[in-house]
This record gives structure tokens, sequence and C-alpha cells, in this order.
């Protein structure tokens, strides 16, 4: 497994594949003895290893059990950068997992929308109430949006094509039609 981590010169705090899954990395942990838990990610399960007043724990759990991939906009304090992450949501705070993390806004859009193909997981962003809810409204996998025109109709490219097959009707089966059956394939098949 790669180990995550920044390329060098680079001004990202945190940047994870997600096309090189599985991974294996270390992130923070507050509770945990030496502040920091390992973590190993996979397309459809995640194991968090850490250690807790001595006692060694790891907690293997679906991806299902995460809320989505949140795009969150952290302001620094006493004159630091802010910082856009992306993390992966879960309904307990303290399994919330950082996968992006960066001074710089431009690629944490593209970084939002990656792990979230890739997991498998809805995206999300920050509410009033101060929870998760998805910025686009789906029906399962599929997202809802206002039906949209024709693209031949209304483009600027409607004159270069053929619109031949959109005046044609479909041909209907009259009753006098001719129907053979009964007859010999006129195929050979071995």
């Amino acid at each position: 497994m790669r180990s995550g981590g920044c390329p060098a010169g680079s001004s990202r705090l945190q940047r994870l594949d997600p096309f090189a899954l599985p991974l294996a990395f270390a992130a923070n942990d507050a509770a945990a003895d030496g502040r920091v838990r390992h973590i190993e990610l996979f397309h459809e399960r995640l194991v968090i290893r850490r250690s807790v007043a001595g006692m060694h724990m790891a907690l293997n759990m679906p991806l299902s059990a995460f809320a989505g991939v949140a795009i969150r906009l952290d302001a620094g304090e006493n004159g630091e950068l802010p910082t856009v992450a992306v993390v992966l949501e879960h309904k307990d705070p303290g399994l919330a997992l950082p996968l992006f993390v960066s001074t710089e806004a431009d690629d944490a859009f593209a970084e939002w929308q990656s792990w979230s193909k890739v997991l498998g997981v809805p995206q999300l962003v920050a509410d009033d109430e101060g929870g998760w809810r998805e910025p686009f409204a789906r029906i399962g996998g599929v997202r809802i949006e206002r039906v949209r025109p024709r693209r031949r109709r209304h483009s600027s490219l409607k004159r270069r094509r053929p619109s031949m097959a959109l005046r044609r009707k479909g041909g209907k089966l009259t009753p006098n039609a001719a129907v053979y059956h009964g007859e010999r394939e006129i195929i050979a098949r071995n």
C-alpha cells in the first residue's frame, strides 16, 4: 500500500490520491496515545488503528457507515492561512477522516467530486443547523435536475445536422401485411 503525503515543494497540507486505493496513512487524533491514528482505506471498507490509554484497537467499518464526503472551509486563526478540507464524514465527529487539506481552494472542488465517485458516497455541504446535507437533490444514485430541452432544437449546430430522422414516422403493422411462418431458415447453421 502507498502512504499518503504531499509532493515536495507543494503548498498542500495533505493530499491523498483517490485513484490509488488501497491507501495507508496517518491522521491526527486528539483522544489517541501519541495523538495519531493509522488508517487503511479500501474501496469498500476502512480500518482505523489507534491506541487509547495503552489499549490497542482496530475499527473495521464499511464505507456505507459514513454519511459522505464533505467540503469544509476553515478560517485561519492567529495569522494562519484559511484552509479547505475534503473530509469523509461520519455521524461521530471523532471518526471523520481528512482526505485533502490545502491552503489553496483551486483543486478542492475536483478532489471533492473525485472522492465521492471513487468511494460511492454522496457529496455533502454544511447546512444552517451545523449538520450536513447533499447539495443536489437525488433519488438513490440518480441526481434530479430540471428537464433540459433537446440539444438539436436550441443548438447553434442545428442547421449543420440532418433532421430527416426527426421528421420520419415509425412504420405500422397493418392487418394486410404478409407474415411468413412455419418455413425453413435460409441461413445455414452448424
